[in-house]
């Protein structure tokens, strides 16, 4: 990894894939500062954490309330959302105002590459084409012209 380290929020509802991204954000080099399964705890988790990147499922605890989830968090500055999902067909074409999606089931390899290039984006560098396995959102919802 170059740079600093991401701190990444964790917003999902299944125990066991919460802990395994858990696992691939610490090997990548990166900081889990937190996992939320309910939208206002991710909403709580990110105001009190101050993440540089949330890694957001669709469908949480409390419904399908993960795109909720994506345009609060989006709306902060600094804070990059990714939804991690399944059900990509539920995410807006706006992608409500999160970067890209990574569809389930993802490899440890796709989710290495998604951090690397939102840490490369995050600390200056120039934006690149998607990693492999990542749809990103269309260029003009995610701030560019």
């Amino acid at each position: 990894m170059s740079g600093p380290a991401l701190r990444v929020l964790i917003v999902e509802d299944e125990a066991f894939i919460a802990l395994e991204l858990e696992c691939l954000i610490e090997e990548a080099g990166h900081v889990p500062v937190g996992v939320a399964a309910r939208s206002d705890e991710a909403i709580a988790l990110a105001r009190d954490l101050a993440p540089d990147v949330a890694l957001v499922d669709v469908h949480l605890a409390d419904g399908p309330t993960g795109v909720a989830v994506a345009q609060d968090l989006s709306g902060r500055p600094g804070l990059t959302v990714l939804f991690t999902t399944a059900n990509a067909k539920r995410v807006p074409l706006d992608f409500a105002g999160a970067a890209g999606i990574i569809s389930k089931p993802y490899s440890e390899r796709v989710i290495r590459a998604a951090l690397a290039y939102l840490a490369g984006c995050h600390h200056g560098g120039a934006p690149t084409d998607a990693p492999d396995g990542v749809v990103l959102a269309p260029l003009a919802d995610r701030g560019g012209d």
